[in-house]
């Protein structure tokens, strides 16, 4: 495919997705997505990279790279999930979360052809 959008990726899951970093930097969240954090979104959350990843994706030459020293997880499911009570109260949060998309510029306009 060519003129394509390549990963990472902004949408919604009919599923629900937990997302961990084990190690290194995660290519979608450069900034904010430590080791040893986790995501949650459930079905139908619309989540997705920072915009610094997203325009780095979107003018990237589409050509193959390997992502060395880094190791992230996923886990998808169809059923809601929900935080215990110490994740939800007493675990460290990332308060500035849903910040990394303020700045995000609408690219999607719906008529056919290249841009």
């Amino acid at each position: 495919m060519e003129n394509t959008f390549r990963p990472p990726w902004y949408h919604k899951n009919v599923m629900s997705e937990m997302m961990g970093n084990i190690y290194g930097q995660y290519d979608a969240k450069p900034q904010g997505f430590v080791a040893g954090g986790l995501s949650l979104h459930n079905m139908m959350l619309p989540h997705g990279p920072d915009r610094t990843a997203f325009e780095a994706a979107s003018n990237a030459d589409l050509k193959p790279e390997k992502l060395d020293n880094t190791m992230s997880f996923m886990f998808e499911t169809r059923f809601p999930q929900h935080l215990t009570e110490f994740a939800g109260k007493e675990a460290p949060l990332q308060d500035d979360y849903i910040d990394c998309w303020a700045n995000i510029e609408k690219k999607f306009d719906g008529t056919p052809g290249e841009k």
